[in-house]
């Protein structure tokens, strides 16, 4: 399995912690606008982060227009938003080494910094 980092390539947050991080050229870019996630690649990151809910963003724009926080959402509609647009993707999502590490936390970001150095 290839290093991966899921990411937007418009966002100034991806594009700001891509640039800190150590021997980049490991890993294997996927920018999930111009390349949308598949139904394998979400199931590779479900069993690996262990719900889909853990690598849903609720600060995307449409979470907030279509009034989802409003709504009890199950796994399987987590599973449908991610599919269908995405900008409900936690970003960046890196999976390297079977290890996935969801978001752009602090911690997070030094753990995967850590883990490429």
């Amino acid at each position: 399995m290839a290093n991966k980092i899921y990411y937007l390539a418009s966002c100034d947050t991806c594009r700001k912690i891509i640039k800190s991080l150590p021997n980049s050229n490991k890993l294997e870019f996927h920018d999930i606008r111009q390349n949308p996630l598949t139904e394998k690649e979400l199931e590779e990151m479900h069993v690996l982060s262990g719900s889909y809910e853990a690598l849903f963003s609720r600060k995307a724009q449409l979470y907030k227009s279509l009034d989802l926080k409003n709504k009890t959402l199950l796994e399987a509609d987590y599973k449908m938003y991610l599919l269908q647009h995405y900008t409900f993707l936690s970003r960046p999502v890196f999976i390297i080494d079977g290890k996935i590490f969801i978001g752009n936390g602090q911690k997070n970001i030094a753990e995967v910094i850590k883990v490429l150095s």
